[in-house]
């Protein structure tokens, strides 16, 4: 349908501001998204478009956490292919725990991506977070052998068979033992920080002297003592198990854990082929 317009002098000069306008936004906006590797922004993408799905769905009374969530393997609602999909959930009442994880994943994993190639990259995205999730279910079975340890065989049998059941109506048991049992084995987790937190590890092997500014400090730290510097904080904050502590702390050490691993097999083979070249 074609629609008549008179036109001014100013009208065709604003007319043609905004169509220049669109064009740099266009073009800004372009360039934005083709510096950025290919999986790189599909991970971007698919963690923010997943978050927001979470969102809408838990106004529906759906909550994703209880179907791509990790838990424990014993718990009822344990899935295998929770290893992966927990990767890709975050909390959806905090817009931070996505933010963050994306903006590291922007920030670091691009240059990782350049210099890997995608495959490599995409490949040790996976092997950290699923390492992650390892190594977080592992600290879950120690931490409930050690409460299991001062329960009776018929107190462990009735948290197994009914405190899900419970933590479904916001209720837990009142014994202590028997409530950290419950919330141990039946509490999921979510989040990308496994995966990044191998990310960072990566960074700082491959440019340990890249000084990186991090707010607040108002000095550069250097990349590799920045490394340490969170893992040394996440095994202090991990080992002292705080109440009300709800976040992994071992699954980003597993992250790191199995990062360092895959560097070094990588690194090992590289030279081989160098050598047989």
């Amino acid at each position: 349908m074609l629609q008549n317009y008179s036109y001014n002098g100013n009208n065709l000069y604003f007319c043609l501001l905004n169509t220049q306008n669109k064009q740099r936004m266009q073009q800004a906006r372009s360039s934005f998204f083709s510096g950025i590797p290919t999986v790189c922004k599909n991970i971007l993408i698919i963690n923010l478009i997943v978050w927001l799905g979470q969102m809408v769905l838990m106004q529906k009374g759906i909550d994703l956490s209880d179907y791509l969530g990790l838990y424990y393997f014993e718990s009822s609602n344990f899935r295998i292919y929770q290893l992966v999909t927990y990767m890709f959930l975050h909390d959806p009442h905090s817009f931070g725990h996505v933010f963050f994880n994306m903006f590291a994943v922007f920030m670091f994993g691009r240059l990782l991506e350049q210099i890997w190639g995608p495959k490599r990259f995409l490949t040790y995205y996976f092997i950290t977070g699923i390492g992650a999730a390892l190594i977080q279910m592992l600290v879950v079975g120690i931490r409930m052998y050690s409460v299991k340890s001062g329960l009776s065989s018929d107190a462990i049998y009735d948290v197994y068979e009914q405190g899900r059941q419970l933590l479904e109506q916001n209720m837990n048991y009142t014994d202590a033992a028997k409530g950290t049992l419950n919330l141990l084995m039946n509490t999921g987790t979510i989040g990308a920080s496994g995966a990044v937190f191998g990310i960072l590890l990566a960074f700082g092997m491959l440019f340990p002297n890249i000084p990186l500014f991090i707010i607040p400090f108002p000095f550069p730290i250097k990349a590799k003592w920045l490394v340490i510097l969170y893992g040394l904080s996440e095994l202090f904050f991990g080992l002292a198990y705080l109440p009300g502590d709800n976040v992994a702390h071992f699954a980003h050490l597993g992250g790191m854990f199995f990062g360092i691993f895959v560097i070094l097999y990588w690194k090992k083979k590289d030279k081989k082929n160098v050598r047989n070249f």
